[in-house]
């Protein structure tokens, strides 16, 4: 108990007023000796016009003057690092920034939180328990609809393999009738002909008169019969293989649907989903308003290309006025995502996420250490755009579709080949700090184009995506 309040205590003394958290860059007031994060006491004075005072004992102060709290801010690092030996000890169920038991459950952010969190004080929660049972009835209702429309499904190819397989056999019984007929026809007529040619050697061995004892009808029997052909394929039996045909077609387009339809999660040869994370599919579209000059939207804002003349746009602050960029309009704070980016033309791009607060204007370092965790094909080497330089990846081929998945609770960001589903690569864990995290494009060279795969245009929920942790990509791999 006295170690639970000391921790408390210890908690409380890191906390800054204002927001609530862990101080950050804090800075002590001269006047009162109170301190705040430097930015957040900077915010709050900057909104005064007149005098300025403590925000926490609302003294007025002299002067603006901030001095730096070093040893608070060592202090707060004691505190973090023991919050988070605490939730290790604890087995990962406290929460590794104010060490209290993980009881509810955000149902905005999906993640199991502490009553401590401010984060998620907005977000309606519910307990743990109640989450996942909730979640485990959910899983069994999907369940028994994944195993009805298999049901469904299996049942409908039986029944098309035995009408397809029963037709098949009659047209097979009909080709064969058919072709005991012909055969039957032609023994006769080849029976016939032996016949006469046996009869008319018989006359050529004859002597002149007996030769000559039937010479009125024997040309008549001599004169050249009708003979029996083989029809071509009768135009009712042309109809059946073509109806046969079609259905064949029909059924190859139903399963290739089908296919299309299942969950990304059913992985080729794998049976062990231990440590998954299901990554919701999102339809993205290109912001205008950030694209450079030279990069040319589409104009349903799903496609993007390298312009050869520079367009005339406004230099407004969102707008990346040197390198060749243009972000989605979409912003994500929690939870995990994923969307298809199909590589239509080109030997130089670049697809991936960046912060919202990336630098627009000058030179940027395309890495995560600005703010940007990319993918990149130059010339024919594909590679990660990492810190301090790119790492090469040993890939057999550029992919042509690619997925990029971002899990912003563990601040990570993976890419799949969309064809064969194999992992690409994946940045190790970074803080977004609550940052805002926008899909990102880079393209240069004439001719390079990409665009966005909207799978289900009706406005239907997507299917789920599975990532298996163990994808979690070394720069080896």
């Amino acid at each position: 108990m006295a170690t639970e309040n000391s921790a408390e205590n210890l908690q409380e003394e890191t906390t800054c007023s204002i927001c609530l958290d862990f101080f950050i860059d804090p800075v002590m007031l001269i006047d009162c000796g109170h301190n705040f994060c430097h930015a957040c006491i900077t915010q709050c004075w900057e909104e005064a016009n007149t005098d300025v005072f403590c925000p926490q004992c609302r003294q007025i102060c002299s002067q603006r003057t901030l001095r730096p709290n070093r040893q608070l801010k060592n202090v707060v690092e004691i505190a973090k690092k023991l919050n988070k030996q605490a939730a290790k000890e604890a087995g990962g169920s406290r929460c590794e920034k104010h060490g209290e038991a993980q009881k509810l459950f955000c149902e905005t952010g999906q993640m199991p939180i502490c009553r401590e969190s401010r984060v998620h004080r907005a977000h309606p929660v519910a307990p743990i328990r109640e989450a996942a049972q909730q979640y485990k009835e959910k899983a069994a209702a999907e369940r028994r609809k994944i195993v009805s429309k298999f049901e469904q499904l299996h049942q409908f190819l039986v029944e098309q393999e035995q009408l397809l397989l029963a037709q098949l056999g009659e047209l097979e019984r009909t080709i064969g009738k058919n072709r005991e007929e012909t055969v039957t026809k032609l023994s006769e007529e080849i029976a016939r002909l032996n016949s006469l040619i046996r009869e008319m050697e018989a006359k050529c061995q004859q002597a002149a008169s007996d030769s000559l004892q039937d010479i009125r009808s024997t040309p008549s029997r001599y004169k050249k019969g009708p003979f029996h052909r083989a029809g071509a394929v009768t135009p009712k039996l042309e109809t059946r293989l073509s109806k046969l045909s079609e259905q064949h077609l029909t059924l190859q387009e139903t399963l290739r649907k089908s296919q299309g339809n299942l969950p990304f999660s059913l992985e080729k040869g794998r049976g062990d989903h231990e440590g998954s994370s299901t990554y919701s599919r999102v339809q993205v579209s290109l912001d205008p308003h950030t694209a450079h000059p030279r990069v040319l939207l589409s104009k349903d804002r799903r496609s993007v290309r390298w312009a050869v003349r520079r367009q005339r746009l406004p230099d407004n602050p969102e707008r990346f006025d040197l390198q060749f960029c243009v972000l989605g309009c979409e912003e994500f704070t929690l939870g995990r995502h994923c969307w298809e980016v199909e590589v239509e033309k080109g030997r130089f791009w670049a697809i991936g996420v960046a912060r919202e607060s990336v630098r627009r204007k000058g030179e940027i370092r395309l890495n995560p250490e600005e703010g940007v965790w990319a993918v990149q094909r130059w010339l024919d080497q594909f590679r990660a755009l990492t810190a301090p330089g790119p790492t090469p990846l040993s890939l057999h081929q550029v992919p042509s579709r690619v997925w990029v998945c971002l899990d912003c609770g563990k601040g990570q960001v993976s890419f799949l080949n969309a064809d064969t589903e194999a992992p690409i690569f994946t940045f190790p864990p970074a803080s977004f700090a609550g940052d805002r995290i926008q899909p990102w494009f880079w393209l240069w060279e004439v001719g390079s184009q990409l665009r966005l795969s909207h799978r289900d245009g009706r406005g239907r929920d997507l299917p789920l995506i599975m990532v298996n942790d163990k994808t979690h990509i070394s720069c080896s791999q």
